[in-house]
C-alpha cells in the first residue's frame, strides 16, 4: 500500500516531518509495507509548480491508498484560475471523501475543560452549505447584485444515507447510542430531510437514536459532554461542533480527523496552518500524528490487515504517555519540548518492543 505526505503550509511541513517519523517508525516495526512518498502541495508548491496542488500531485493521490495532508493557509491563496485551489477541498471533492470522522476524547493528565468526553462526530463532507463542493458547475455561491449574496445548501439521499451508514456502523461497535444532529425546525425542508433519511438507515441497526438541534447540542456538549457517543450531521453543524468538542478536550492541536471515501482516505489534522508561528519548530505535531493512526487503522481494516490495527493502537497508546506527563509535551500544553522532539519521542517508543 502507498501513502503520501503533502507537507501543506504554515506549520505543515514542520508537523508532516513529526508524523513521517512516527508513521515510518511504524512501518518498520509492525512490517506495514507501505511506500511512503511526500509529494509537492501548498504555497512552496504554487512557487515550484504554478498550482498549490498540481496535476502530478492529484495523480499521485488518485493512485494512493492514503492520504497525510498538512494546513492549507487559503486565505493567502490567489484565485483557483491563478492556481490557488484548496487542497482540502479539491481532494475531499475530487475523490469523493464524503466522512469527516473527528474523534474527541479526554486524555490522562491532559488539562480540559471537560471532566470527561468520549464521542466520535460523522461530518458529511461533500454538500450542504459548502459552495466549492455542493455543485457539478460554477459556485454554491453567488451575487445577484452588489447588494445581495445568495448560497445555496444541498442535501441529498445518497450522501445523508452514506454517512449516516459509517456513524452506524461505528455506534454499534462503540456504545450503541447515535446522536442525529439538525436545525428542522428552521431548515425545514433540507434537515428535515437529513433527519428522515438518517432515521430510516439507523433503523436497520441495533442503536439507540436521539436527535437535536445544533444550538442544543452546542449547550449539552459543554453541560454533559459523557452522555454523546457517536454523532451525525452535516457539512457546516459537523465542522463547528467538532471544533467545539476538541476545545473542549484540550484544544485543536489535539483534534484528530480522517476524511474516507470508498476508496481512498486522507488523514487532516483539525487545526490551520497557524502562520505566525510557522518556522520555529513550537508547534504541537499530536493532531496531525493521531490523524495518521486513525489512517492507519482504516486502511488495516479496509484490507484486513491486523498489524494495521496494532499499529494504530500504539500509536494512541504513545502519544497518551506522551501527553500523560508535562515533560514530554510540547509548550502549548506546558511542556519543554519542539515539534521535532515530540515525533522523535513517539517514533523511538513505537520502535522499542513491550517486554
Amino acid at each position: 500500500m502507498k501513502i503520501i505526505f503533502l507537507d501543506g503550509d504554515g506549520i505543515g511541513p514542520e508537523i508532516i516531518s513529526a508524523t513521517r517519523k512516527v508513521v515510518k517508525a511504524a512501518n518498520h516495526r509492525f512490517n506495514l509495507g507501505l511506500e511512503i512518498e511526500t509529494t509537492d502541495s501548498g504555497l512552496a508548491s504554487l512557487d515550484q509548480n504554478g498550482s498549490t496542488i498540481p496535476d502530478s500531485t492529484w495523480k499521485k493521490a488518485v493512485e494512493a491508498d492514503g492520504i497525510i495532508l498538512g494546513p492549507a493557509d487559503t486565505a493567502v491563496y490567489p484565485d483557483p484560475a491563478e492556481g490557488g485551489i484548496n487542497p482540502s477541498a479539491k481532494l475531499r471533492s475530487g475523490l469523493d471523501l464524503y466522512a469527516n470522522i473527528r474523534p474527541s476524547k479526554t486524555r490522562p493528565g491532559v488539562p480540559a475543560a471537560v471532566d470527561e468526553m468520549d464521542l466520535v462526530i460523522f461530518r458529511e463532507n461533500t454538500e450542504g452549505f459548502y459552495a466549492v463542493r455542493n455543485m457539478h458547475k460554477g459556485s454554491g455561491e453567488f451575487m445577484p447584485s452588489e447588494d445581495m449574496a445568495i448560497s445555496i445548501r444541498r442535501i441529498t439521499r445518497e450522501c445523508s444515507e452514506r454517512i449516516a451508514r459509517q456513524a452506524c456502523e461505528l455506534a454499534i461497535k462503540r456504545r450503541g447510542r447515535l446522536s442525529i444532529v439538525h436545525k428542522s425546525n428552521v431548515l425545514t425542508m433540507s434537515d428535515g430531510f437529513f433527519v428522515e433519511v438518517c432515521k430510516e438507515v439507523a433503523s436497520h441497526y441495533k442503536v439507540q437514536v436521539e436527535d437535536y438541534f445544533v444550538d442544543a447540542m452546542a449547550a449539552l456538549l459543554v453541560r454533559k459532554p459523557s452522555h454523546f457517543d457517536v454523532i451525525v450531521t452535516t457539512n457546516l453543524f459537523g465542522d463547528i461542533l467538532s471544533d467545539l468538542a476538541a476545545e473542549l478536550t484540550g484544544g485543536l492541536g489535539l483534534g484528530p480527523s480522517v476524511n474516507a471515501g470508498h476508496r481512498h482516505a486522507m488523514a487532516q489534522a483539525a487545526h490551520g496552518a497557524a502562520p505566525d508561528i510557522a518556522g520555529q519548530n513550537i508547534a504541537n505535531p499530536t493532531a496531525m500524528i493521531l490523524s495518521a493512526a486513525m489512517l492507519v487503522e482504516t486502511l488495516g481494516i479496509r484490507q484486513n490487515r491486523p498489524e494495521f490495527l496494532e499499529a494504530s493502537t500504539r500509536i494512541d497508546k504513545v502519544v497518551n504517555e506522551q501527553l500523560s506527563n508535562i515533560n514530554t509535551r510540547t509548550s502549548d500544553l506546558g511542556g519543554p519540548l519542539s515539534t521535532d522532539a515530540f515525533g522523535e519521542q513517539v517514533a523511538e517508543k513505537i520502535r522499542i518492543t513491550d517486554p
